[in-house]
């Protein structure tokens, strides 16, 4: 089942041509990496799935739902995360996950019960009534994986999620990832750790706004005659011939 589909996705900004006529599918609870150096345009194109920048042409589908005719209900089913965490710091840890399944209107009964299963999950019961500001990095953002999926979306973008968070956090984070997969939820992820590429299901690079690979970290290995997903993404990085964007 085909939950996010792009078909000659297009974005432009005047002259520049931030993504340039992208297509690809993404299926129900696989994990898919969405590479890039920046500038790339992959940002832009994440926005443009999100329902949160119309594209100037092609069409895309998340969810079900038209990105450009119905924004609202693309929001409405998918979950979001950023590097910058988006998690109120003077709120303690049960509060942030009650604020979260009161905007996502889950009935209060119901966010009980989902704080208790997401504090078990995280192993942090005992810090329920820690304030934010005063957690780990890497608790944060593993604080900020459950709330982006506190609604059990169909899809949750993640958009850098582990920039700046040591190696050991970095692996915590990544078995949040393979659980909510395996609960059929598909994970879209943009990273710059190409170690983090290698836990994708399939990925795709961009380069100056156009997808050039797109497969299985395996095949795309084979393809390229690479050791790793590192000397790939520098050989096509080396294609770029425009700056950040």
């Amino acid at each position: 089942m085909k939950v996010i589909e792009a078909e000659n996705l297009t974005k432009k900004f005047g002259q520049f041509v931030a993504v340039d006529n992208i297509s690809f599918q993404v299926e129900k609870g696989e994990i898919f990496g969405f590479l890039g150096a920046n500038g790339a345009g992959k940002t832009t194109a994440m926005r443009m799935l999100c329902g949160l920048s119309k594209p100037t042409s092609g069409q895309g589908k998340v969810a079900g739902f038209d990105i450009e005719q119905q924004p609202e209900k693309v929001k409405a089913n998918i979950g979001y995360m950023s590097q910058k965490f988006a998690l109120y710091e003077d709120l303690r840890v049960w509060e942030n996950l009650r604020l979260y399944g009161g905007i996502y209107g889950i009935p209060s009964r119901e966010i009980n019960e989902k704080i208790h299963a997401a504090l078990a999950q995280l192993g942090i019961e005992n810090e329920k009534d820690t304030m934010v500001k005063s957690l780990p990095l890497g608790w944060k953002q593993k604080l900020a994986f459950s709330t982006a999926i506190f609604h059990d979306p169909k899809i949750v973008f993640l958009d850098e999620p582990t920039g700046g968070v040591d190696p050991l956090a970095r692996r915590q984070f990544w078995e949040l990832i393979y659980e909510a997969a395996d609960r059929g939820i598909t994970v879209f992820v943009t990273t710059h750790y190409m170690d983090e590429a290698e836990y994708c299901n399939r990925v795709s690079v961009m380069v100056d706004g156009k997808i050039e690979a797109l497969d299985s970290p395996k095949n795309l290995k084979k393809q390229f005659d690479a050791k790793n997903m590192d000397q790939i993404f520098h050989q096509l990085a080396r294609k770029a011939t425009r700056g950040n964007n």
